[in-house]
């Protein structure tokens, strides 16, 4: 299929990284009925195509995202876009990958603003690295709103609770070194180099077994809240059946002969 994008949206890539860049810098990336669009289509390429290992999320312009633009919902410009929003209504839900899980490894790559929904799809990325000058929080409470992109469920389970009722209802603005404390990113860096960290860091993943990438993840995510029992159970029904890939056998002769593995996806 051809690489997905659209005038809000770019689609790029790295080598087997996918860096995909919200592209709205004069409204910070304000999401728009176009993005939308091409973040769906984005992640179903990047989960369907063998070639992409990893995949970088970033914004144009030194803003991630500062949530929803909803005047622009209604714009002209969405208008070439609305048949995709009628046939597929959850569209704008996959896109926040609220109702779509990722299969490959996603890093988020913060620079400026990344808040309301900016810090909700946030949520959904497996790394996070940030500029020192980065700004979070969900807003929502602020104007009245609910934050629909997962935010109540899924920030209460990454940080600790009463860190999270703070944000929520205070719905306050958050630096990037104290979203680091919290544990809400994982890196800060100097401003301006949050993507060359993050492509950095996806460099080093796609250099690993692929499958067993994948399947780290997945376990990862269907034993989330899951009780320990049950849980170490799903985790060698998905863990056991890598040890018999070919990539394995690989990642194995590879070391004993020290050089760089060959992993084919098998």
């Amino acid at each position: 299929m051809p690489s997905p994008g659209t005038e809000n949206l770019i689609f790029e890539r790295h080598g087997a990284t996918a860096v995909v860049t919200m592209n709205r810098p004069e409204a910070k990336n304000a999401l728009s009925l176009p993005m939308l669009v091409g973040m769906a289509d984005a992640w179903e390429e990047i989960d369907n195509n063998d070639e992409i290992r990893c995949a970088v999320l970033t914004g144009a312009g030194g803003t991630f995202c500062s949530g929803m633009d909803l005047k622009s919902m209604a714009a002209p410009e969405a208008e070439a876009y609305r048949h995709r929003q009628e046939a597929d209504p959850d569209l704008h839900w996959k896109a926040l990958l609220r109702h779509y899980q990722l299969r490959k490894p996603l890093i988020a790559a913060v620079e400026g603003w990344a808040v309301a929904g900016g810090t909700e799809i946030l949520q959904a990325t497996d790394i996070r690295v940030a500029g020192e000058s980065a700004k979070f929080g969900v807003f929502e409470a602020r104007r009245g709103l609910f934050p629909l992109g997962g935010s109540t469920v899924r920030l209460r389970r990454q940080i600790p609770f009463t860190v999270a009722m703070d944000l929520l209802l205070t719905a306050r603005e958050v630096s990037a070194q104290e979203a680091k404390e919290i544990g809400l990113i994982g890196r800060v860096v100097p401003d301006g180099q949050a993507l060359d960290e993050a492509l950095a860091i996806a460099e080093v993943i796609c250099g690993n077994g692929p499958l067993a990438v994948e399947a780290i993840k997945r376990s990862v995510r269907e034993t989330e809240s899951v009780p320990e029992v049950e849980a170490l159970k799903i985790e060698l029904e998905i863990g056991w059946p890598v040890f018999a890939t070919e990539d394995a056998k690989e990642g194995q002769k590879a070391f004993a002969e020290k050089r760089t593995p060959e992993y084919k996806r098998r």
